[in-house]
């Protein structure tokens, strides 16, 4: 089982811009690939971005060009820039390693004037 830990969400004003950081435990971080998701209230789950072992990224259609995915594996951390934030990107957003279906217990982020 992989521990995850997120960090660095909170509250932001419109067309600001919030770093997300993802701890994980283990020694085999760098083959793991790992993603980010939200949910908003009273929807659900949903995808935000990937990065895979291999180096590649991936991003859900409305977070292109603002948000940007990236690993650090010697500090086994996964991180998510997120810029241009609007009112709707509003959610609790959750670190996954996809390879292990281990979660981490979410992050809040708040995006309001």
């Amino acid at each position: 089982q992989v521990q995850l830990q997120e960090s660095g969400g909170g509250l932001v004003q419109p067309g600001g811009s919030l770093r997300l950081s993802c701890a994980a435990s283990g020694s085999s971080f760098s083959s793991h690939q790992m993603a980010w998701y939200r949910q908003a209230p009273g929807k659900q789950r949903e995808f935000v971005a990937e990065a895979t072992s291999y180096g590649t990224t991936n991003y859900a259609n409305s977070m292109k060009g603002r948000f940007t995915i990236s690993r650090d594996n010697a500090k086994n951390t996964v991180s998510l820039q997120m810029n241009s934030l609007k009112p709707e990107d509003t959610a609790v957003y959750y670190c996954n390693d996809i390879s292990t279906g281990d979660w981490g217990q979410g992050t809040q982020v708040t995006v309001s004037s």
